[in-house]
């Protein structure tokens, strides 16, 4: 796989994968864990993502031409796909996406966290195992291709973990306002109930006692 190819794949998927933009939702979806539980549920995590990226860049052929599906059509596919997720980061509704499946994460007090939503669908989403088959099929079943492309999954992931782990610094860097721009979830305030009745109220029982 020559240089520029590589360097490609690596941009690429760096990219889409956008570890540090997962930061504050890690730390969203691990608030009130330890130090030693979220060093586990970053591990797992990354672990989770690199074994599913691997596998499609494995086995991805296999599974397109089971489904009769040409590599030129997901091509094609795929690059509207990829460029449709890079119109959503220009104008946040990835964000927005990313923030809603953590949040469901918290409310619904999903257990094995490290799987989803980390793994699935953040790290390893649809863009993410687009961009593997694409590449994969670039490498024309080259073992060193696919080994050098497995590699750079690994790269990838491992950089994913170093950033969980130095998840609450990075938070503290970005400040409020690039918190929100990541994540809205981890520092928006819920609303409650009762505050947007609240005003109103107060206003209309005054009124009534001035009459």
């Amino acid at each position: 796989m020559p240089i520029d190819v590589l360097v490609s794949a690596f941009v690429t998927l760096l990219v889409v994968v956008d570890p540090i933009g997962l930061a504050p939702a890690f730390l969203a979806v691990t608030d009130g864990l330890s130090a030693a539980a979220r060093r586990q549920v970053a591990w797992r995590a990354s672990v989770t993502a690199a074994v599913i990226l691997a596998g499609a860049a494995l086995g991805g052929d296999w599974l397109l031409a089971e489904l009769g599906i040409s590599l030129t059509a997901f091509r094609i596919a795929g690059g509207l796909l990829l460029f449709s997720i890079a119109f959503e980061m220009v104008f946040g509704v990835r964000i927005e996406r990313q923030s809603k499946a953590a949040e469901q994460a918290i409310e619904e007090h999903v257990r094995h966290i490290a799987t989803f939503p980390l793994a699935v669908p953040l790290m390893a989403g649809p863009g993410a195992i687009t961009a593997i088959l694409l590449l994969a099929g670039r490498a024309n079943h080259h073992p060193q291709a696919l080994a050098v492309l497995i590699g750079v999954i690994c790269v990838v992931c491992a950089i994913c973990f170093g950033v969980f782990l130095v998840a609450r610094p990075i938070s503290r860097i970005l400040g409020i306002t690039g918190n929100v721009v990541s994540c809205p979830c981890t520092t928006m305030p819920r609303e409650s109930p009762t505050s947007s009745t609240s005003v109103p109220a107060r206003s209309s029982r005054r009124a009534k006692l001035a009459s």
